[in-house]
């Protein structure tokens, strides 16, 4: 059995802190792969904040990059020495939702929170978020949740395509549909939010106005992209048609999950316009919108899960849009740590502070 390093959280409320795990053996169909860089999302956040209820013991972390060291029997997908990203919501491709097109739906992955997956050095059996545990030393997975990328892609930009980038540039291609010359509406501005400005600008959005509440990610939006850049407030609604000759945006993506941000995207879009929600939220954080509103105004509201993307075909494309230079990430790195440095990274991203914090192991 092997012994690695990773970041646990033993109870709800009970601050993580690094420790000393057994990793299990690699079985049939499944890769070892050792974690070079793991991008802190806010999916790891609500594991710990009370949005998500997961099991504990739990190892945190899921954005994250890595090279196959050890293989199982009749593995095919990749092999010892690879550079993989991993994916925390692998298809099975047998459901009904894989067979139909919808892999970021498949019933057997969709849902997970954690998996059984190691032990501590007392022999309790620890859970690994979202199947994966990226924040350790090493992970043991399923081989179809790993995709293979160049080894020219640097350790950090592979980690990131993982969730944020795929996330964000998927809601803009796949979900929202963006056409040139539209106008497009982000709320939040962390790791998806900026990698959703970026996706705009590139599908030619006339224009990307972006929203956080502190004026201190005005930079970040700039640099990802955006043309105008607004401090959320009461007013958000009336500052954004200020902007759009008084209709509103053509397109509003809400990546924060709260009731709250997603009512005021549908306020600051135009009539029949979309909205795309791609922030997940609490369980009892309920969204009201008027009949009549719904009726008159012929807005479009709808989630965007993982980007409503296939992971297995749009990470090698990402991966080759950054080795050649059409896809930008340098902006969305604003701390690189250490896994002891996860927890004050988490009170960072709960401030509204910087964009993406990335583990270097």
């Amino acid at each position: 059995m092997t012994y690695i390093a990773g970041l646990v959280v033993r109870e709800q409320g009970v601050p993580a802190t690094v420790e000393e795990l057994r990793l299990p053996e690699v079985g049939p169909g499944q890769v070892r792969v050792r974690i070079r860089a793991a991008g802190v999302c806010h999916s790891d956040l609500s594991m710990i904040n009370g949005t998500l209820r997961p099991p504990h013991p739990l190892v945190l972390g899921h954005e994250a990059a890595g090279e196959v060291v050890e293989v199982g029997a009749h593995v095919t997908r990749a092999a010892v020495g690879d550079h993989v990203v991993l994916n925390w919501q692998p298809p099975c491709r047998n459901c009904w939702f894989c067979a139909n097109g919808q892999p970021w739906l498949c019933s057997t992955s969709s849902g997970v929170a954690a998996l059984e997956n190691g032990m501590t050095l007392d022999g309790e059996p620890v859970h690994v978020c979202l199947g994966l545990g990226a924040f350790a030393e090493q992970v043991v997975a399923p081989e179809n949740a790993v995709i293979v990328v160049p080894k020219e892609l640097d350790w950090e930009m592979a980690a990131l395509l993982g969730c944020s980038v795929l996330t964000g540039s998927g809601a803009v291609r796949n979900t929202a549909q963006v056409r040139p010359g539209e106008s497009v509406l982000v709320i939040g501005l962390g790791g998806v939010g900026l990698s959703v400005v970026a996706a705009a600008r590139a599908a030619g959005a006339g224009q990307v106005i972006a929203v956080d509440v502190t004026e201190a990610k005005k930079g970040l939006a700039e640099a990802a992209g955006a043309t105008d850049f607004v401090v959320s407030s009461d007013a958000l609604s009336k500052d954004v048609r200020v902007r759009t000759e008084g209709r509103g945006a053509d397109h509003a993506i809400e990546c924060v999950g709260r009731a709250s941000t997603i009512r005021a995207a549908w306020r600051a879009t135009r009539r029949g316009g979309q909205v795309t929600v791609v922030g997940m939220g609490a369980a009892d954080d309920m969204v009201q919108l008027g009949a009549l509103d719904i009726f008159s105004s012929a807005r479009t509201l709808r989630a965007s899960v993982y980007g409503q993307a296939d992971p297995d075909i749009e990470v090698p494309a990402l991966a080759r849009d950054v080795l050649e230079g059409r896809l930008s990430l340098d902006h969305l790195i604003t701390d690189r740590i250490e896994l002891a440095d996860v927890p004050a990274a988490f009170d960072r991203m709960a401030r509204g502070e910087g964009a993406r914090s990335v583990v270097r192991l």
